[in-house]
């Protein structure tokens, strides 16, 4: 089966053509019409699934398309006054409707009757959504919902002045590529002390955050805010033991080889001593990769890399462009970070990002396109519910993108010299990236175990996890002041507790169908596409199964595909 990217927007049956959301009361009745519709039949239930299916992409899009807009632009008042009217005046009168659909569904005589084989996955996720709803939590969300969003804001204002021109921190990392290392010194202290700047802030920020969810968890009967979001996330395969295996995997299998990457930079870059400021540097008289210009360019010499991946890759940009579901350059006013946001009636996402002509804005571009892919595969399934698979598979999906993709970066790279550079640089990263998940993952497990620590405390903790998976190759005498607020950049943190330890399962995943892409390419993106379109109607699991991968988080198998990424990186 070919896959098709002339993605169509889901056709309405239940609700009017050009209804839009604008207030609870006209949207309500909707939910009531479901909630007493009688079901007398196993195909009267399938009906009553679609039309609660078309109501859910519907609102489930609204919110989407008012979180973009604002942060698209974080200075817009009236686009930050949209999204939170979401969250405060709809999101809390839809979840206890939410609650009694689920109710309704699972007590229903006829849902014995639906094909086990597709719906299992959807019905364990409804199951664990009646076990955690309670009303009390319902205005606390409503809340952090809000409140969350600080984060971008209080970030989205940093910027530094260098050489006389303001930069974002985002615009301003591209100096720490520069060969004048006295400018990636000046300009590394000026990003860490505009942080500095906004630390009380931050702090303030998190401790809040971090009352409410542990409030939200007592609420639900859990000891700690960890316990309740293992479950909401549906970590049904997978425990907080198995993450800290993870963690331990990384001290003993990849941060030796951290140690060699970064010596390595040492020697290449003929230093006595590696700083923080020099690990994107190159030696003198090698200038800074610069894969394109600008945004339009970016997109451009993307879809041309895709096309030679698969067809089908290349055509899901375009479609998105088409429907001017991109915004890609950095500036001053926008969200920091990057993301690819599903759009559940429309079918095809948007892509956001920070991009400031950087080799690192390439792999940002390719993973947020192996996302994208992942949103395109899994439309055609008949149920919103069953487009939304678990983080362990998507982050497979745009992790392997960046690998897959690699072969054909010439799109970027006229120069051979400059490709082999931007490959090492996307290996490097590969394995450095796997500490620095391990270290926010575990600070999250101490946060939420300890949750009325105080600000001193959990700074003490922090420099005490960060010290342990810190490589011995860089020197950070003298910085201990910024180190100790590190975690403040990771947005995941504030925004999306406890979604981290799955870009480190993830990269396994995408290592190990890489490792079959180099030995089978047709076979190994068959696989990738084969596990992708089954959205969530499998398990973890199954899903790595279908995609020919094992899902193991075992010491020996890290080992194991770490001896394969060291492999291809000394064979650059």
């Amino acid at each position: 089966m070919v896959p098709n990217a002339a993605i169509e927007k889901i056709s309405r049956h239940f609700l009017p053509q050009q209804f839009q959301i604008t207030n609870w009361e006209s949207l309500e009745p909707y939910f009531k019409t479901l909630v007493d519709r009688e079901i007398s039949s196993k195909a009267s239930l399938e009906q009553w699934l679609k039309d609660m299916s078309e109501l859910e992409a519907i609102v489930s899009e609204d919110a989407c398309w008012r979180q973009i807009k604002m942060t698209c632009d974080t200075t817009d008042k009236a686009l930050e006054e949209a999204f939170t009217y979401f969250c405060m005046e709809i999101q809390p009168k839809l979840q206890p409707y939410a609650d009694l659909l689920n109710k309704k569904l699972i007590q229903c005589a006829f849902t014995a009757e639906l094909d086990q084989d597709l719906y299992h996955t959807y019905l364990r996720s409804v199951k664990k959504s009646i076990d955690l709803f309670r009303e009390a939590n319902i205005p606390i969300q409503a809340e952090l919902s809000v409140l969350q969003q600080q984060y971008g804001a209080i970030a989205g204002k940093m910027t530094v002045e260098v050489e006389g021109t303001e930069y974002t921190l985002q615009q301003a990392a591209k100096f720490l590529e520069s060969s004048d290392r006295s400018l990636r010194e000046d300009v590394y202290r000026k990003i860490q002390e505009r942080r500095k700047q906004d630390e009380q802030a931050m702090h303030e920020l998190y401790s809040n955050l971090i009352a409410k969810r542990h409030q939200i968890a007592l609420n639900a009967g859990f000891e700690n805010y960890r316990d309740y979001k293992f479950k909401e996330l549906g970590r049904f395969d997978y425990s907080k033991e198995d993450c800290f295996q993870f963690h331990e995997a990384v001290k003993q299998h990849v941060l030796p080889l951290v140690n060699q990457i970064y010596d390595r930079k040492k020697v290449k870059l003929g230093l006595e001593n590696l700083h923080p400021w020099d690990t994107e540097a190159e030696p003198a008289g090698v200038m800074p990769l610069k894969p394109f210009t600008d945004g339009k360019d970016l997109f451009e010499k993307s879809v041309q890399c895709f096309e030679q991946l698969n067809p089908f890759f290349a055509n899901c940009l375009r479609k998105m462009n088409e429907l001017n579901h991109f915004d890609l350059e950095s500036r001053k006013g926008k969200a920091p970070g990057g993301y690819n946001c599903p759009l559940a009636e429309s079918g095809a996402p948007f892509i956001f990002m920070n991009a400031a002509g950087q080799m690192s804005d390439v792999t940002t571009m390719v993973h947020e396109g192996g996302h994208a892919v992942h949103s395109f595969l899994a439309h055609p399934l008949p149920l919103s519910s069953f487009k939304e698979y678990p983080m362990e598979i998507a982050e497979v999906a745009s992790m392997a993108m960046e690998l897959f993709s690699m072969d054909h970066w010439g799109a970027f790279f006229t120069n051979e010299a400059d490709l082999k550079r931007a490959k090492e640089h996307q290996l490097e990263r590969t394995i450095t990236v796997f500490p620095w998940i391990a270290i926010i993952d575990q600070f999250q497990h101490w946060v939420y175990e300890n949750p009325t620590h105080t600000i001193e405390e959990r700074t003490a903790k922090w420099m005490q996890i960060l010290t342990e998976f810190s490589t011995s190759s860089i020197d950070y005498t003298g910085l201990d002041a910024f180190r100790a607020i590190g975690w403040q950049r990771q947005l995941h943190l504030f925004e999306v507790p406890f979604y981290y330890i799955e870009y480190g399962i993830a990269q396994l995943g995408a290592i190990g169908l890489w490792m079959q892409y180099k030995q089978n390419k047709e076979q190994a993106l068959q696989n990738y596409m084969n596990a992708l379109s089954l959205g969530g109607t499998k398990t973890l699991p199954e899903l790595y199964k279908a995609a020919g991968l094992e899902f193991n988080l075992t010491p020996n198998y890290i080992k194991k595909l770490m001896e394969f990424v060291k492999t291809e990186m000394d064979q650059l």
